[in-house]
């Protein structure tokens, strides 16, 4: 919150700074320059955007609190939250799927700075993506940001100037972007200090994306992936939606064949039944039921699906739950 004597200041500079707008119509270039800084002017006046952060770097080190000091040196009163800094290692699309799991749940606006970078230092762009749905995410272009596209629609994608948006004095550092440029951009974009046109270039409405199983239905079958396991307890989850799955009319209690395969690889086959939740099998048999994201999961009641069936998650996995004739 800012106090009455700033906001009233910063009011007055907007309102100086849109009369030289106007004033200045006649100069394009001139025109411009004001334009931005009362878009900034105005971002600042509203209601800063949160600074979300998700990586693989863990936390036993310093690497999250140093992206977090740069970001608090840019502006000390944004607002810094983690998502997860929980990702394994170098796995690009676990961190594509947290990043949908969650981001929908947090205001439009919301500015996200995502680190899996296993390219960092090499070719691969340092971007800021916009969806159609008014979220930013900034990082690197390698597939990371694949899921949130798909969902949430390409605005506008802008590659990273460094010449203008990267922590002085880390130009000789080639493998810490997480810190150098990415919390440092996305903070300046989250506090106002720069507009998202400021960020640098516009590319094309295109990403790197990573390719995987959508979810489909054909005759009895609903295939998908397996995009993620419910890490704690080990269930699978898929992204077949239960709208699509209701198309197969199942019923409570009603048995259906499920195939998972990593590739072409067959890892499971099994007959398992659909059910509301977990307490409705005994304790060890498998089930199949609706899970939090409204997608169908395969699980063990009361043990870890994905351990038991040597199970792993990943653009590479599939599954198929076929409707047993009667």
């Amino acid at each position: 919150m800012y106090n009455n004597k700033l906001r009233n200041r910063i009011k007055f500079t907007s309102l100086i700074l849109t009369l030289v707008l106007i004033l200045s119509t006649f100069n394009f270039a001139f025109a411009e320059e004001a334009k931005l800084k009362v878009e900034k002017v105005t971002n600042y006046l509203d209601h800063k955007p949160a600074l979300v952060f998700l990586t693989d770097f863990g936390v036993k080190d310093g690497a999250v609190s140093a992206m977090k000091g740069v970001a608090f040196g840019v502006d000390p009163e944004l607002k810094m939250f983690d998502l997860t800094h929980e990702i394994p290692n170098y796995d690009i699309w676990e961190g594509a799927y947290r990043l949908k799991q969650t981001c929908k749940y947090w205001p439009k606006g919301t500015v996200f700075v995502a680190v899996v970078d296993p390219g960092v230092g090499t070719e691969r762009n340092s971007i800021v993506l916009k969806t159609k749905d008014g979220y930013y995410f900034v990082g690197p272009d390698n597939g990371l940001f694949t899921l949130v596209a798909e969902d949430m629609g390409i605005e506008e994608v802008r590659k990273i100037d460094e010449t203008k948006n990267r922590l002085k004095g880390s130009e000789k550092s080639h493998t810490f972007h997480g810190r150098d440029v990415f919390a440092y951009t996305g903070a300046k974009l989250a506090s106002g200090t720069i507009s998202y046109k400021e960020v640098g270039p516009k590319l094309e409405n295109k990403i790197v994306t990573i390719p995987y199983q959508k979810a489909a239905l054909k005759n009895n079958t609903a295939m998908g992936n397996i995009p993620i396991l419910d890490v704690e307890y080990g269930n699978v989850w898929s992204n077949i939606p239960d709208e699509m799955f209701s198309k197969l009319n199942p019923k409570i209690g009603e048995m259906f064949k499920v195939e998972i395969y990593d590739k072409d690889k067959l890892v499971y086959k099994g007959t398992i039944p659909y059910v509301n939740s977990f307490g409705d099998v005994e304790e060890g048999k498998p089930l199949l039921y609706t899970n939090e994201m409204l997608n169908i999961s395969a699980a063990i009641n009361m043990d870890s699906f994905a351990e038991v069936n040597k199970v792993e998650s990943g653009a590479d996995w599939t599954i198929k739950i076929t409707k047993i004739a009667k």
